[in-house]
């Protein structure tokens, strides 16, 4: 008698990318929550700053042998990859701790939602990716969801130029994030995660420096207590190596724009964190900002030129 023959089931790279992307962005959507915890118990600038050494250290530790192998290629990309660590992981977190100094949670976490109509129109200005009449109109939606953010859920208050200081520094983040989405396009190719991400991590402790020596200067300073440590640990561990790690390999796996549109799961995941861990109000105005932004995310995925 033959055995039967068993096989071993296989998992399609595509529902590898959605898992390792929805990962992603839950850790993305704690960040924001993490950032206003934060606030009060230490400056943004000290942070962003403590989390990337943190991180910077853990890689160095667990990559050694990998970073041995990679150097010669590794070295020719340092100057690259700590350009996008400065700009993605550094300036972004700024912007973000910044603006939740003055701003909600769950406002954070919708206006990330902003990213892929962000990313969009960046990879048509960068590489003429050229969107269909559908995605347009998606894309206007999802822009109306982020100025509703953006207007506190009066429209009256844009007309005005009355924007909220944090919002307005989400929306910074926001346009910073989708640039380093769009560079990552470029970024050198043969190298492992974990020489990427030191690389990286090693650009972003360098470019948080002189935002926080700007803070010991002006008197904003603040060092961390032990709630901040707990955060700056958090921080480097999950939306840094994990979170950074894995959108890399998302992007690898399935591009640029469809990784992009997985960020529309930060605010989900970060209204949700905000309102069962900080108890902030879900107001009705946001409820139609994600309607929005959603909506014009799904007409851009559902109508995407087929390349």
């Amino acid at each position: 008698m033959h055995s039967p023959r068993t096989s071993t089931p296989t998992i399609s790279p595509l529902v590898g990318a959605y898992a390792i992307l929805t990962l992603t962005t839950l850790f993305w959507g704690a960040n924001a929550v993490a950032g206003r915890i934060a606030a009060g118990h230490i400056s943004p600038g000290m942070l962003t700053l403590l989390r990337w050494l943190v991180a910077l250290i853990v890689l160095l530790i667990i990559s050694r042998p990998r970073l041995r192998a990679d150097w010669p290629n590794l070295k020719r990309a340092l100057p690259h990859l700590m350009l996008l660590g400065g700009l993605g992981f550094a300036l972004f977190n700024i912007f973000l701790y910044t603006g939740l100094n003055y701003t909600t949670a769950i406002n954070a976490a919708i206006a990330q939602g902003g990213m892929p109509v962000a990313i969009f129109l960046l990879n048509f200005v960068v590489y003429r990716l050229r969107p269909s009449l559908m995605q347009i109109v998606g894309l206007v939606l999802g822009l109306c969801g982020v100025a509703m953010v953006a207007a506190q859920g009066d429209l009256a208050n844009l007309a005005a130029l009355q924007i909220n200081r944090g919002d307005a520094l989400l929306l910074c983040a926001v346009v910073v994030y989708s640039s380093y989405t769009v560079a990552l396009r470029a970024k050198p190719a043969a190298l492992h995660w974990q020489s990427t991400m030191t690389g990286m991590a090693a650009g972003a402790t360098i470019a948080a420096l002189p935002y926080a020596l700007w803070e010991a200067e002006s008197g904003n300073l603040m060092m961390p207590d032990a709630t901040a440590w707990a955060v700056v640990i958090f921080a480097a561990i999950f939306p840094s190596i994990g979170s950074q790690s894995l959108f890399i390999k998302g992007n690898e796996l399935i591009g640029g724009n469809r990784a992009g549109l997985f960020t529309n799961l930060i605010p989900v995941w970060g209204t949700l964190l905000a309102v069962v861990v900080l108890g902030e109000t879900f107001h009705l105005w946001q409820a139609v900002s994600l309607g929005l932004i959603f909506s014009g995310i799904a007409l851009a995925e559902r109508f995407k030129p087929k390349t």
